[in-house]
């Protein structure tokens, strides 16, 4: 749907795991009535998101990895990387 694929991972205990759709779904339903610049955002699958031109990969990382330690998704000591595939 979108132009852009994104692979999104956190890492636990030295190894990299796919974030679950689970904490994509509720980061991308939250968008849609809060931060705009993230409304272009399509969780897939585990792991899998797809994303418009405009959305900023830094920012979206830096929010989606705030959203996910607020909702005791992501461990105090774990980074959350966004590629693009």
């Amino acid at each position: 749907m979108f132009a852009r694929k994104i692979r999104a991972e956190y890492e636990d205990n030295g190894k990299k795991l796919a974030c679950p759709l689970k904490w994509l779904d509720s980061f991308s339903m939250r968008n849609f009535t809060n931060a705009s610049v993230f409304d272009n955002t399509l969780p897939v699958s585990d792991g899998r998101m797809e994303i418009g031109t405009g959305v900023p990969l830094e920012q979206l990382r830096e929010a989606m990895e705030d959203w996910f330690r607020r909702k005791g998704y992501l461990p105090k000591d774990s980074k959350l990387s966004l590629e693009e595939i």
